[in-house]
């Protein structure tokens, strides 16, 4: 499984780390105001995607004892 990369609705351009977090790209959401809405619906905006390794913490700072005997 950790070879295989992770695309799916929840984890894009995701990987499984050997320490078992799944790090995938996030996303910045904003709150449209009334004028940008289009309907009741449209209320979010993703004005920047943060690259997985920007937005979880660097495996060798995870203190994960399996990975650290390694």
């Amino acid at each position: 499984m950790r070879a295989l990369p992770i695309d799916d609705f929840f984890a894009r351009n995701g990987r499984l780390r050997p320490d078992g977090r799944i790090v995938h790209d996030m996303y910045l959401m904003q709150v449209k105001t009334p004028a940008e809405s289009k309907g009741e619906r449209d209320v979010l905006k993703i004005p920047a995607t943060v690259p997985g390794e920007q937005a979880y913490r660097p495996m060798n700072q995870g203190n994960c004892p399996p990975v650290a005997n390694n």
